[in-house]
C-alpha cells in the first residue's frame, strides 16, 4: 500500500488518478509530480516499487498538501471574518459569497427551506 502525504492511495487505480485522492493534488498537479519524479502515469499503484514511491513522496513534498493546506485555507477564512469584510460576513452567515442571487436558488448554501406562516407567492 503506497502512503503519500499521510494518505493511503488506492491500489487498483492508475497512479495519475490515485494521486488526486490527496487533498491539494488535482489532475494537472498529479501529472506534474509524475513528470518530475520520472514515473509512468499509466501503471497501477500496486505495480509501483519502493523507489518509485520514494520519488513520488519527494516530488510531492514541494507542495502544501492535506492538513497544512486545510489549516491555511481555514485561517484565510477566519481572517476575512475577523476583519469584517463583505466576504467574511457572508461566510459567517452561510450565504453565497461571490455575488449570486439569494431570493431564489442558493439552496446548497442556505440549507433546506424553512416554512414561514402566511407567506404567499
Amino acid at each position: 500500500m503506497a502512503r503519500i502525504a499521510g494518505i493511503d492511495i488506492p491500489r487498483e487505480k492508475r497512479v495519475e488518478i490515485a494521486l488526486t485522492y490527496i487533498y491539494g493534488i488535482g489532475l494537472t498537479r498529479s501529472q506534474n509530480i509524475l513528470a518530475q519524479a520520472g514515473v509512468n502515469p499509466d501503471i497501477r499503484v500496486k505495480d509501483l516499487n519502493d523507489g518509485d514511491v520514494q520519488k513520488l513522496r519527494a516530488a510531492s513534498e514541494s507542495f502544501t498538501l492535506e492538513g497544512d493546506l486545510r489549516r491555511q485555507e481555514g485561517m484565510a477564512l477566519k481572517r476575512l471574518q475577523d476583519i469584517g469584510c463583505v466576504r467574511g460576513r457572508r461566510h459567517r452567515m452561510s450565504l453565497p459569497v461571490r455575488g449570486q442571487r439569494t431570493r431564489t436558488n442558493a439552496r446548497t448554501r442556505r440549507g433546506s427551506r424553512k416554512t414561514v406562516a402566511g407567506r404567499k407567492k
